[in-house]
């Protein structure tokens, strides 16, 4: 059977609209898609935004998520509806691991100089973040809007652990950026073996649905089609 629905899954420091490109090919292909909005606030309210988002589509449903999204659909991905899982240059803990618990297993990416921490126990980059860094394979012009449009996020959602994870017992798909300046590629790697995903490889940074939308979409729609 194939699948009906996909929900989109954001990352830190980005909000749905960073799926713009994804969604319209995706659309195009005939599938309900779903961009969900987290609130970045927590790990918990993080997740129940995407079982909500889960209560409303109809399944089967593929799961996607960016960076920290990985952890949230790795946590709220044991849904009946869900039927896999794709990851894209995302996160993906085991249990009791969470985002920064497997940040810290690897070398410091050049991205984390730039994190800037505020007195509420939120996150945000600097401009030469996203420049250089999160998405160095834009345009200026996409450059220019993600900084003005990120979203801060809190140093709560990053800690939050994994109690159960979904690829335990979904198939994943995993697009790996070998040229991310946020998650390590090293980091990436060791992830997607431990998950048994089916890996693409992509020279691109971190914001690889964006900079290579076509080859995002086209995993996304391998998982679509493989349930």
């Amino acid at each position: 059977m194939t699948a009906k629905s996909v929900i989109l899954v954001h990352g830190a420091w980005a909000d749905g609209s960073s799926w713009s490109k994804v969604i319209l090919e995706l659309a195009a292909e005939g599938l309900s898609v779903t961009a969900i909005q987290m609130p970045l606030t927590s790990f918990g309210d993080d997740v129940a935004t995407l079982r909500r988002a889960l209560a409303l589509v109809e399944g089967p449903v593929i799961l996607v998520g960016h960076s920290y999204g990985g952890s949230v659909i790795t946590e709220g991905g044991n849904d009946k509806k869900v039927a896999a899982l794709v990851f894209i240059a995302a996160f993906a803990p085991d249990s009791d691991e969470s985002a920064a618990s497997l940040g810290e297993t690897v070398d410091t990416p050049p991205m984390a100089a730039e994190v800037r921490p505020d007195s509420s126990g939120f996150l945000k980059l600097t401009e030469s973040g996203i420049r250089d860094h999160f998405a160095r394979d834009l345009s200026d012009s996409e450059k220019t809007v993600l900084f003005a449009a990120q979203a801060p996020t809190a140093v709560a959602s990053l800690t939050g652990k994994i109690t159960e994870p979904a690829w335990q017992s979904r198939p994943s798909w995993y697009l790996l950026a070998t040229e991310d300046h946020a998650i390590a590629p090293k980091l990436q790697h060791i992830m997607s073996s431990r998950i048994m995903a089916k890996v693409t490889e992509v020279a691109s940074s971190h914001v690889a649905m964006l900079s290579h939308p076509d080859l995002a979409t086209r995993l996304i729609l391998e998982a679509v089609r493989a349930v």
